[in-house]
Parts: structure tokens; C-alpha cells; sequence
């Protein structure tokens, strides 16, 4: 099962439509594949910092920073497809 978690700030236009593709996408995958979490950085500054997020919206796949800008649907689809093999 993949961790999926998007980091986003209060307030972010961005960070609401990040959220909603992810949201989604792990629905189409399905609860046993896909396990997603959104990470406010107001709240988890030192978490978002050790995984090198410096801007919000990014996407964090299973503790690795691997979007650091609203990935498109595709390509969210794509890396995560490419993972789950």
C-alpha cells in the first residue's frame, strides 16, 4: 500500500484543487492501495522541511518528496500507477 500525503497550507487555492485530484485518484485505486493524508505545514513545519517541501501545494509518496508543485492528474496517476507495479 502506498502512503500517499499532500501538503498544503490554510487558505491555498492551490492546495484545495491538489487535494481534490488526489482525493480521487485514491478513491479509483481503492482504500487498499492508496492510504492519503493531507499534512497542513503550518502545523507540521519539521515534518515538511526534513521531506524538503518549500512550497504548497506538494505530494509526498511513502515518506519521499516526489511533486513539488500541483502534479496534473496524469501525471499523479502515472507515478502512482508506475509504483503500485
Amino acid at each position: 500500500m502506498l502512503k500517499v500525503e499532500v501538503f498544503s497550507s490554510p487558505g491555498c487555492g492551490k492546495c484545495a484543487q491538489a487535494k481534490a485530484v488526489l482525493r480521487a485518484v485514491a478513491e479509483e485505486l481503492g482504500p487498499d492501495k492508496v492510504a492519503w493524508r493531507e499534512v497542513n505545514i503550518l502545523a507540521e513545519i519539521d515534518y515538511a522541511v526534513e521531506l524538503g517541501v518549500m512550497s504548497s501545494p506538494a505530494v509526498a509518496i511513502d515518506g519521499q518528496l516526489v511533486f513539488s508543485s500541483l502534479p496534473s492528474d496524469g501525471q499523479l496517476r502515472a507515478e502512482l500507477g508506475r509504483r503500485l507495479g
